[in-house]
């Protein structure tokens, strides 16, 4: 198991918890796995056609709608895949953004365009924060309903509590740069 994709492994993830179509999938990724996973539909197709040939989901075509649909399945097979990797040692948590690359090598252009990053940086999280507020209020009123609920709840409250911190960043590194 050291060689698996870490796309099939989301994607069995959220599989586990319903049939699903590639679209949908990618629909899941560009916004509830959005502020800590992503993946293109140049990657979810392949991945996907993979476990399926592996034995780990299955598709059948919809036949209930006007256009044909493929909905994928996880199979026992996958669950039992998934199950294992979510055993195994983590292997990396990385940091990746490009503001602060930028930032790092700001002295090439200064304090005006490093504050302009950091203004673009912060009306981008300034803006997902109150999704992320949402969330947590809808996974709050149904705690008991689903067991999965408090575990998105943690992943939830974590970025609540990242962004609620970029914020303070961004205005003590402003400050910084303005010389205060």
């Amino acid at each position: 198991m050291a060689n698996e994709k870490k796309i099939d492994c989301v994607i069995l993830g959220l599989l586990s918890h319903e049939e699903l179509t590639g679209y949908e999938i990618k629909k899941r990724m560009d916004t509830t796995l959005k502020y800590f996973w992503s993946a293109s539909y140049g990657s979810i197709y392949p991945a996907l056609n993979d476990l399926v040939n592996r034995g780990l989901a299955t598709k059948r075509e919809d036949t209930e709608s006007r256009r044909s649909r493929l909905i994928y399945t996880i199979t026992e097979s996958g669950r039992d895949y998934l199950r294992k990797w979510l055993t195994l040692p983590i292997e990396k948590d990385e940091l990746r953004y490009e503001t602060l690359l930028k930032l790092f090598f700001g002295n090439e252009q200064g304090e005006e365009q490093a504050i302009l990053h950091i203004d673009a940086f912060e009306k981008k999280i300034e803006e997902e924060l109150p999704f992320l507020l949402h969330a947590e209020t809808i996974l709050h009123k149904c705690m008991n309903e689903d067991c999965a609920h408090k575990y998105y709840l943690l992943t939830v409250e974590f970025g609540i509590k990242t962004y609620q911190t970029y914020l303070e960043w961004c205005k003590e590194a402003k400050k910084l740069l303005a010389g205060g």
